[in-house]
């Protein structure tokens, strides 16, 4: 290895990712020119990853938590061999391209999570450390330390400005994941200008107070210097950040070290140059040395040794310890163990009844034995929540095989966090706060539904029947919230049977994420016998040929059973359909939506607790929808269900209206 080859592989890099963002018009250079450094020393010096197998369990995980710099994300998995081509970075930010704009999790191979929105992957890195510690703990032992590596990062300026870098990383440094290794790409310029515009705090001061190893690196460049400095982050317990003084867009004579070269293309004229500068050849555009390629695809010769020496060390594992050998590989596998499902508690019809958060408590104790990999907590809500796992110890530095999460009120990391967790693998992480908080962690969402992780939501609290606590504490629009965002699941039980049908679903979901739901508030359990498991269901016809369709989700189903009956004794013959999940139901076949909804019957009306958008699809211009279009109030429930017009009284006579 030579100081010549080493300086041309790193150029190789910077001009790679410079050359697809000239080619595609847009996009940004400053990262992948200022940082190529520190993402060279961690690829050739210390990744442990196999470019042929992108999912091998033991590998090394690189966040790029700074997704706008994704074409230097694009240049490393091409040139270490992974199944991205030249082509394709050719390609990059492109219609049908391998190589969007920003990194999506499940469309590039070797892309471990989705990042852009900034902060979001440095949190999803705490949910990787936390997973590979608590399998490392559940698995390793005998000398065999099958799940044993670390997870680095590169984190910038504004992923350490967002809110949700700041509860990670205070998570982070409590429970002392030391696995974790970032490198800041302290370049001190930001969209805006310089940093200093709004951005002054001491960051290594910061860190430190957290609980982090911090180290500072002066120049960004000097790749022993930033060796050395991973060297010793690996041999501290704590989780290390790595603060490298770096130049946004280095190379380019005109524009580095400026905030014009972070988000637009270098131009041909100043491409040619930064080129020039750095001693490549101007006229060039993807060049790749022979030497080059060479050196970076050593990784796969490395890679294949490193996978199957840890495959000979799963051999023995299993053949000394085949009950957890097994186990690892059938979680790994994303397999469920066969007839976990039997454990599913059902309830006895009860007009008293319990709140759907109970029931959620009591089904997840019952499932916990027979499905180890569920594990999850709540945002300091725990009691409310219903979330422990009784007889199962809290995760934390000291007992890292805990399956209780103490995320402490930090929604938005959490989302994340479990995010991570969910794409790691061999476990089924859920994470809980009340329904109106779920906005501070929207973004952690949409990233969920977007990418598909297989992560759990328990929303608790989920309507006025909050009651004292007030219009701050009462959802109104998050229903409709929740389902706007494309490929959420929004399950919304009607009833302690319902509920634990509505976790079946969830575990069962292992491609896409899933909100449940819950009342504070007591409700009657219906039947023993639900179908929650088809999103919308006839719960009861009292006669044949209905005249009204009535319809509703969650606690208002018992509202329009009730009503139903009353309606019965005025010869009024109603259909009521319990609705749990809209999502699901509309994935269900036309045969089937049909039997539930008769087009014929088109007297219609629907009852939720919440805005009325969403429902109109379903009750037509001649139907109605018992709603709240107002934010709620602080009284006891009872009283606010009855200003609000949410009495049997009220919709019986609302049901009359469209029925003239």
């Amino acid at each position: 290895m030579t100081k010549s080859l080493q300086e041309r592989a790193i150029n190789t890099l910077r001009f790679l990712s410079a050359d697809a963002i000239q080619q595609a018009n847009s996009g940004h250079p400053g990262l992948p020119m200022g940082a190529a450094a520190m993402a060279y020393t961690i690829w050739t010096r210390h990744l442990r990853h196999y470019p042929k197998n992108p999912k091998w369990l033991n590998r090394d995980r690189f966040v790029l938590s700074g997704g706008h710099g994704s074409a230097l994300l694009y240049s490393l998995l091409h040139l270490t061999g992974y199944d991205i081509s030249l082509d394709d970075l050719k390609n990059f930010r492109q219609w049908g391209s391998l190589t969007p704009g920003h990194p999506e999790y499940g469309h590039t191979p070797g892309v471990e999570v989705t990042t852009g929105p900034l902060g979001m992957g440095f949190a999803n890195g705490v949910g990787f450390a936390i997973a590979e510690s608590h399998l490392a703990a559940r698995f390793n032992q005998m000398g065999q330390k099958l799940i044993d590596h670390y997870i680095y990062a590169i984190v910038t300026d504004g992923d350490l400005m967002e809110g949700i870098a700041s509860e990670a990383a205070s998570l982070a440094g409590t429970l002392k994941l030391g696995k974790l290794i970032y490198l800041y790409d302290d370049n001190h310029i930001s969209i805006d200008g310089s940093t200093d515009l709004a951005f002054t705090e001491d960051r290594a001061a910061r860190f430190k107070s957290y609980g982090w190893h911090v180290q500072r690196v002066e120049d960004g460049n000097n790749v022993e210097v930033i060796d050395a400095a991973i060297k010793m982050a690996k041999a501290d317990s704590r989780p290390s950040i790595i603060m490298c003084r770096t130049i946004i867009g280095y190379g380019s004579p005109n524009k580095e070290g400026t905030h014009g070269v972070h988000g637009s293309p270098l131009g041909d004229e100043e491409l040619a140059a930064a080129k020039d500068n750095l001693g490549a050849d101007p006229a060039e555009r993807f060049a790749i040395g022979s030497d080059v390629l060479e050196h970076y695809r050593e990784a796969i010769s490395r890679g294949r040794e490193l996978e199957a020496d840890w495959k000979m060390r799963l051999e023995a594992y299993i053949r000394i310890s085949p009950t957890k050998g097994k186990e690892l590989q059938r979680r790994m596998a994303g397999k469920l163990p066969e007839n976990w499902a039997d454990s599913l508690p059902v309830f006895e019809a009860d007009s008293k009844g319990m709140a759907t958060r109970a029931a959620s408590g009591k089904v997840l104790n019952a499932i916990a034995e027979n499905l180890p990999e569920l594990i999850g907590g709540s945002a300091d809500l725990a009691p409310s929540n219903k979330t422990w796992l009784d007889g199962y110890e809290a995760f934390s530095a000291e007992t890292l095989a805990g399956r209780n999460f103490h995320f402490g009120v930090r929604e938005h990391a959490m989302g994340a966090i479990v995010n991570g967790m969910a794409v790691y693998g061999g476990i089924i992480p859920y994470g809980g706060t009340f329904l109106v908080f779920s906005d501070f962690m929207r973004g952690a969402l949409r990233v969920a539904a977007l990418s598909k992780y297989p992560s759990i939501w328990v929303f608790t609290h989920d309507s006025i029947g909050v009651g004292e606590d007030g219009p701050t504490h009462q959802p109104i629009e998050h229903f409709a919230a929740l389902r706007a965002i494309p490929d959420m699941t929004l399950i919304r039980p009607a009833d302690a049977n319902e509920t634990a049908q509505a976790w079946k679903s969830a575990i069962e979901n292992r491609n896409g994420t899933t909100a449940l739901i819950l009342t504070r508030q007591n409700l009657p359990t219906l039947a023993q016998e639900t179908h929650a498991e088809k999103g919308a269901y006839i719960l009861k016809d009292f006669g044949e040929n209905p005249d009204v369709i009535l319809m509703a989700s969650g606690s208002e189903v018992s509202l329009i059973l009730a009503a139903a009956e009353k309606l019965a004794e005025e010869n009024v013959i109603a259909r009521v359909v319990s609705v749990p999940s809209l999502e699901i139901f509309e994935k269900e076949e036309q045969a089937y939506r049909e039997s539930v909804f008769p087009p014929q019957i088109v007297k219609r009306f629907a009852v939720e607790m919440g805005i009325a958008q969403g429902w109109w699809k379903y009750v037509g211009s001649q139907g109605g929808v018992l709603s709240i279009e107002k934010y709620g109030a602080s009284a006891p429930a009872e009283k606010i269900f009855e200003e609000y017009g949410f009495t049997v009284e009220n919709v019986v006579a609302r049901v009359r209206e469209i029925l003239k």
